[in-house]
């Protein structure tokens, strides 16, 4: 065994890597022995950490269900109140006004790269299904992305190519999540810490070259849910730029807050990571599905209505929303503006114009509110984008000069559930059903970006989905109908849909996995990880 090289313990022995996934067109050029034993290495230095914070997570989550609630940590008050800011951005990430999110597919990647956004999140995570074939081409698509020569020729001979009129999007990277692991990349006999391995890769093979570029090795982090995982995440990164020689705080990281208790620790996160961190993201889909996880037996206080009724004007929706924008800027992070999920249809004249008026809507509120820049998910929607920022930022590149110091919030506004109105209704259980079977089959397919009734949806979408119809049916919940919500009417809709779907890709497999979801008598965390083992 190697020793780990770069690190600023002890030399830790290195453990045997092994490819147990087929090939994939030039995977070759990324499994190299020299990156998969740095990946090897992070794994010997940080997946015994990680495996001790998901173990805490759980018991995190059995107290605050316990007691119905969260609070602001009191042991780390002095974070809170200190004089601290987080270091000032390099030049490429100090405009982010239009990020445009998805898959690292090619095509996908060539139209983001041109499709005028500041920044393209190049999504490893809940846009992509991690089919082995997809997390390999997905780290060939970077690895050609950052080097600017990427090209794509579809099946009916449409070319797709960077265009040399256009500057191309910065590449900010989003890894899986700490909980996931892969089955394709065994370290040490046990299956590889998905989050490493997408990391690891992707920095091994293009760090020094982003930096050439004018850029460098930026990062998204999904789904944490507290400071010790971002302290995790900044022992990552201070390893890795060791072992590779690139000066220390290189690399830049923005942390998705889309987990109820990471809003309880927005700064913390940023302190721990305040070395490499560049700002926070306010992800409002998985943080719906995260308060509904954590709270899912705390009793019908929790309980949410319709998906569709739930926008970012409840109340409890606007203070963690707030809460983010004045946190950042008071710390000097950037304040990300969260996904307008509507696309626009380019046959469709109505649903195109439907779409625009809702993502100016929404960029309206965020660009008002001091957020530096928004998420879309479609090139057609960056100039709406581009509009309202440009209308509010002028000349500036960023509002880190709004501070926000109005903005007070407590723990009750963030749980303030109650706010956010609305009905639970048939309707909306049957939307529950059609949507999250429509994405599993699209997941499994392969596609982990799916445009489903004119909304583009992610992981987070079928998680939703699965995790309100489990909370239904644990509390009994009367529908608009004067239905109450049990196995047996969720069983009843899912064969409605299932009729109205007979023609889905995959239907019997997704609604398998829907039903075991949404009906098990123990919530599962996440929905993609039995779905995983059936790919």
């Amino acid at each position: 065994m190697a020793e780990n090289p770069g690190s600023e313990h002890d030399t830790v022995a290195v453990p045997e890597i092994e490819v147990v996934g087929g090939p994939v067109d030039r995977g070759e050029a990324i499994l190299t022995p020299a990156a998969l034993e740095f990946v090897a290495g992070l794994h010997a230095a940080f997946a015994d950490r990680r495996d001790d914070l998901l173990a805490a997570r759980q018991v995190r989550r059995a107290l605050a269900a316990e007691v119905k609630g969260l609070n602001f940590l009191p042991d780390t008050a002095e974070m809170r109140s200190g004089d601290w800011r987080v270091a000032e951005a390099p030049e490429a990430l100090r405009d982010r006004r239009v990020e445009i999110t998805g898959p690292t597919e090619p095509k996908m990647a060539i139209n983001a790269l041109n499709s005028g956004a500041r920044v393209w999140l190049a999504d490893l995570e809940d846009a992509n299904t991690p089919h082995w074939a997809n997390v390999v081409t997905g780290q060939v698509t970077l690895y050609d992305a950052v080097r600017g020569d990427i090209a794509f020729t579809s099946p009916e001979g449409k070319h797709y190519a960077l265009d040399p009129g256009v500057r191309p999007a910065t590449i900010v990277v989003r890894p899986r999540g700490w909980h996931l692991d892969d089955k394709h990349v065994l370290v040490g006999g046990r299956r590889s810490v998905a989050a490493l391995l997408d990391f690891g890769l992707h920095f091994f093979h293009n760090a020094e070259e982003s930096l050439a570029r004018g850029a460098g090795p930026y990062y998204y982090l999904p789904k944490i849910e507290g400071h010790l995982e971002a302290r995790l995440w900044n022992d990552v990164f201070t390893h890795a730029e060791a072992a590779l020689g690139i000066e220390h705080g290189t690399i830049r990281a923005t942390v998705l807050i889309e987990t109820i208790p990471a809003a309880f620790e927005m700064e913390e996160i940023l302190y721990e990571l305040r070395e490499h961190a560049s700002g926070l993201n306010a992800g409002r889909w998985d943080y719906l599905f995260s308060l509904i996880k954590y709270f899912r037996d705390a009793g019908p206080g929790f309980v949410l209505p319709d998906r569709d009724a739930v926008t970012m004007t409840a109340p409890f929706m606007r203070a963690y929303t707030e809460l983010l924008v004045r946190t950042c800027h008071k710390r000097g992070a950037f304040a990300m503006g969260g996904m307008a999920a509507f696309i626009p249809n380019r046959r469709d004249e109505d649903v195109t114009a439907r779409a625009l008026a809702k993502v100016r809507e929404d960029k309206g509120r965020e660009a008002g509110d001091g957020f530096d820049g928004s998420w879309v998910a479609h090139p057609d929607l960056v100039p709406v984008c581009r509009e309202v920022f440009d209308g509010v930022l002028g000349d500036r590149p960023n509002q880190l000069d709004e501070l926000r110091e109005d903005v007070v919030v407590t723990a009750r506004d963030l749980l303030a559930v109650a706010t956010a109105g609305g009905t639970a209704s048939r309707a909306g259980l049957r939307a529950a059903i059609d949507v999250g079977i429509r994405y599993l089959s699209s997941w499994l397919g392969g596609n982990g970006a799916a445009a489903i009734h004119n909304l583009m949806e992610d992981t987070a979408t079928a998680e939703i989905s699965r995790s309100q119809v489990w909370q239904w049916v644990r509390n009994a919940v009367v529908l608009d109908t004067g239905e109450t919500t049990t196995p047996e009417l969720v069983r009843k809709v899912l064969a409605e849909v299932r009729a109205d779907l007979a023609d889905l890709p995959r239907l019997d497999l997704a609604a398998e996995l829907f039903e075991q979801v949404a009906l098990a008598d123990e919530y599962p965390d996440f929905l993609t990880t039995p779905a995983y083992e059936r790919i």
